[in-house]
């Protein structure tokens, strides 16, 4: 008998391979066939290698509002459609969400699972752009995530309530399965190491996600006499209009006010380094991937009171929640760590307790594949 197919829609290749490539390897494994669209960087040969097959995607771009391009991208998406002719899609991150899940029900695709780590700039932010775009966006979750036979993954109970009451997106067509999950067999609890301590912050290279305030937070440390290194590990993204210019970067790093790492792919290494890990965010995120990663490696956290960071906290437990924008709040925050090493330990061990318990890839993947058969038995019962 032909093994069922799923089909991954992901912008980008990258990012497959750092949230949903456990996920698929065990679909697999479950006798799944798995081939994932995504738009190819320098990903393919990992993902080719995990047995997973990968299709080109062309016209896909996160950050255009082109609508020649637009147009361009879902055609794209319907010939692949059409041509695989998956009995499951899932579609991670929003441009994909609702254009794969335009073209499944128009050709017939019976299950769709949509996964958002996240609702992003568009409303976490009262920029013009994205006060005017939320209403659309509203009116397109309604329409489009309560069709039948389809599943929207959130991560965080903001998210959840947003959807469900602002956009009347049916309870029931909605499961909260809380992070992509860690490895807790790859990222395991280290001593903090002795010496100078390290302030990090570990994601993309965006004003959004507080790369800002964290710099102006180290300087202030700094004049205050705090001896400590503050370090950034992330590169810009191009296809985001809020990356942090390469030359700033450089700045800064000249400047001796943070350290600036780069790209790594060695993070339960880099993490191991850190004294404390810091993400303060006003972005609209999920669950951020790389603060379960600091609690497994025992880190303390700091981060801001906003959707997706505030349930990764218990603040006083396992980190500290300060203000979005605050920079005299993150500094105090931060100092207060950097004056007590045995807090650090303290709320470091709290944080992987919390990740074996509650972010565990092993229970996000039983979670996710249980979605699965749920909508693939109710596709084959119509």
């Amino acid at each position: 008998m032909k093994p069922l197919k799923i089909l991954f829609v992901v912008t980008e290749d990258w990012y497959f391979c750092s949230h949903r490539l456990p996920l698929a390897v065990a679909a697999v494994r479950a006798g799944y066939e798995v081939a994932v669209v995504t738009r190819i960087t320098d990903r393919r040969k990992a993902i080719e290698e995990a047995g997973i097959r990968v299709i080109p995607l062309r016209h896909l771009r996160r950050s255009s509002l082109n609508p020649f391009r637009e147009f361009a991208a879902i055609t794209e998406l319907s010939a692949i459609f059409r041509r695989e002719r998956p009995n499951l899609v899932h579609q991670v991150a929003l441009k994909p969400a609702l254009y794969g899940s335009l073209v499944a029900n128009l050709i017939g695709i019976r299950a769709k699972v949509n996964a958002l780590g996240g609702l992003g700039f568009i409303f976490s932010s009262n920029r013009l752009l994205a006060r005017l775009i939320r209403p659309f966006l509203l009116w397109l979750f309604r329409l489009i995530f309560n069709g039948k036979n389809g599943q929207l993954i959130l991560q965080n109970d903001d998210d959840f309530s947003l959807v469900t009451t602002r956009a009347g997106v049916d309870r029931q067509r909605v499961r909260l399965i809380r992070s992509a999950g860690v490895d807790l067999e790859h990222y395991v609890a280290k001593e903090i190491p002795s010496g100078v301590p390290v302030v990090m912050l570990a994601s993309r290279m965006l004003w959004d996600k507080g790369v800002g305030e964290f710099v102006s937070a180290a300087r202030l440390l700094h004049e205050q006499g705090i001896d400590a290194r503050f370090v950034l590990v992330g590169e810009p993204d191009p296809d985001n209009p809020f990356s942090v210019a390469l030359e700033q970067l450089q700045q800064w790093s000249d400047s001796g006010v943070v350290e600036w790492w780069g790209h790594r792919d060695d993070m339960p290494e880099v993490l191991s380094q850190a004294w404390v890990v810091c993400l303060p965010s006003y972005y609209g995120e999920g669950v951020p991937k790389v603060l379960i990663e600091a609690m497994a490696c025992a880190r303390a956290v700091v981060t801001t009171d906003m959707p997706g960071c505030r349930d990764v906290v218990r603040s006083g437990n396992n980190g500290l929640l300060v203000k979005p924008r605050d920079v005299d709040d993150l500094a105090s925050a931060l100092k207060t760590f950097l004056l007590d090493r045995m807090r650090c330990i303290a709320l470091g061990s709290a944080g992987r307790q919390i990740a074996e318990d509650e972010y565990a890839l092993s229970g996000v993947v039983k979670e996710t594949l249980a979605v699965y058969e749920e909508l693939l038995l109710a596709g084959a019962k119509r």
